[in-house]
């Protein structure tokens, strides 16, 4: 299907049907989100072909979520070049975009040089005393943490960290595109890293055409090269004659403290918010859970992987829900901002609603894909028991994910993310830690059912507040640039 011709590429050609301009949009950036989620599926899967498969399983996400916590953060602050970069092409100002995504490089390249390289060499001292504390979340008479786990995710964890530089990198300028609404191109640099980390995956998980076998450690580095990859394609395009012809992005490459400091602005709330998001997460996946049993920890990531499925595509659809709103304010049409968030919520809950059948139709021959007959039944029962009751779980809230996700991406392209972040960080610390914590103290008999139970319920009641605060219009009043002085 053809995106409908815009008028300069800034707003809808008249006549355009108002769907195919989101799903022209929003499937490109959709499908990068999809081809995310397939490569860590795809690294589970491979690590769980190992002889000691349900312990790789389990290390591979908790070491992933590790490293994950500090590089969310910073992901979570470039989101906000996409916001900038629409509302200048809304209001007529294209050449003000470029300077965008270039200081979301140098941003990222500070942080990393300052945060993520000395973390990664301190990580053997941090990551017992992390283990310690996520410990302390198991219920009583728990096994606790595994230490051949903890030893394989903090190697994992450390490779990620070393190569983080190029994940932010690839971010920000992925946020450029998404703002200019060629998603596709990121799209094809994010299947061209997915095709060097199989290939990475491959030769270096298992020792294969004589390369050494680094089991989990190697997917790390497979990673972080494929990382590399989905960086210098957009950069390449970035700087073509093309697209410096248009958007002058050649000439915007020095660093400027007044565009960092306006994307820490908008981005830091929301990246403060997901970092923190993900700290709940790795207590609740490698804590709560890794502190009941190998079975149950193994059991919840192969559940959250096919979560990641369900739910990294309707990020896709908030990020083009972001880039629509933002363009929409940025031509002064708040209006049109509200019926395209609706029309985009829509679309993420039907996407979900679907995945959330399917969770409940085939939960028991998704959780199998993951299981290798090496394991021995004694191993492969618990898991298999448990990980249907984990989709059964996650398909509870898939609709509500789809609205929670689509309203906070239509507040953060109107530049509201302050309150909506602070929300974010109550509930999880209330609902999910809180009520994920009670309900192992209270209810021991259920296991790993209880937290789930309770991240259903943080899942839901965030989908109600997002979805309020945008209901309350006060995102209309945020003015993020300048109009004044855009060319029309």
């Amino acid at each position: 299907m053809k995106p409908a011709k815009t008028e300069q590429g800034n707003h809808p050609a008249p006549g355009a049907s108002p769907l195919r301009e989101m799903l022209a949009i929003a499937l490109p950036v959709a499908a990068v989100m999809v081809s995310y989620s397939i490569s860590q599926f795809v690294d589970s899967v491979m690590v769980a072909r190992l002889p000691n498969g349900d312990a790789a399983v389990a290390a591979l996400g908790n070491g992933g979520i590790v490293a994950f916590i500090p590089i969310s953060i910073a992901m979570g602050v470039v989101q906000a070049i996409n916001t900038y970069v629409s509302q200048h092409i809304g209001a007529g100002s294209e050449h003000r975009a470029s300077a965008y995504p270039w200081n979301g490089v140098w941003f990222s390249v500070a942080v990393w040089l300052a945060f993520f390289v000395p973390l990664a060499f301190v990580l053997p001292g941090v990551m017992p005393w992390f283990t310690g504390a996520l410990a302390a979340a198991a219920p009583s008479g728990g096994a606790g943490p595994d230490p051949e786990v903890v030893r394989m995710q903090q190697e994992y964890a450390r490779v990620l960290l070393l190569g983080a530089v190029f994940t932010l990198c690839s971010r920000s300028m992925a946020q450029f595109f998404f703002g200019t609404q060629r998603g596709a191109i990121v799209l094809v640099a994010s299947l061209a890293a997915n095709a060097v980390n199989f290939c990475g995956n491959w030769l270096l998980i298992y020792g294969n055409w004589g390369f050494p076998a680094l089991g989990v450690t190697g997917s790390a580095v497979s990673t972080v090269i494929g990382q590399l990859v989905e960086f210098l394609i957009p950069l390449s395009m970035f700087l073509s004659p093309r697209f410096h012809a248009r958007y002058g992005t050649r000439s915007a490459w020095r660093p400027s403290r007044a565009r960092i400091a306006e994307i820490i602005k908008v981005g830091a709330p929301q990246g403060l918010a997901f970092g923190n998001e993900m700290i709940c997460w790795a207590i609740f996946m490698a804590g709560m859970l890794g502190g009941i049993s190998v079975a149950d920890n193994a059991a919840g990531w192969i559940g959250l992987r096919y979560m990641h499925l369900s739910f990294l595509p309707a990020i896709g659809v908030s990020i083009a829900i972001s880039a629509v709103v933002g363009r929409s304010i940025g031509a002064d049409d708040p209006d049109t901002a509200q019926r395209r968030a609706s029309l985009g919520t829509r679309i993420a809950m039907v996407y979900m609603g679907l995945c959330a059948a399917a969770f409940v139709v085939f939960r028991e021959p998704l959780v199998r894909v993951f299981i290798d007959k090496t394991w021995g039944e004694e191993r492969v029962g618990p898991v298999v028991e448990v990980g249907k009751q984990v989709m059964i779980c996650a398909a509870v809230f898939q609709v509500f994910d789809a609205i929670g996700i689509s309203m906070q991406g239509a507040l953060r392209g109107a530049g509201d993310t302050r309150w909506p972040g602070l929300m974010q960080v109550a509930l999880a610390w209330v609902v999910l830690m809180g009520g994920g914590y009670a309900a192992l103290r209270l209810f021991p008999e259920w296991r790993s059912l209880g937290p789930w139970a309770m991240a259903s319920a943080y899942i839901t009641i965030f989908a109600v507040v997002m979805y309020w605060r945008f209901a309350s219009g006060r995102w209309r009043a945020i003015r993020l640039i300048d109009r004044t002085s855009a060319p029309h």
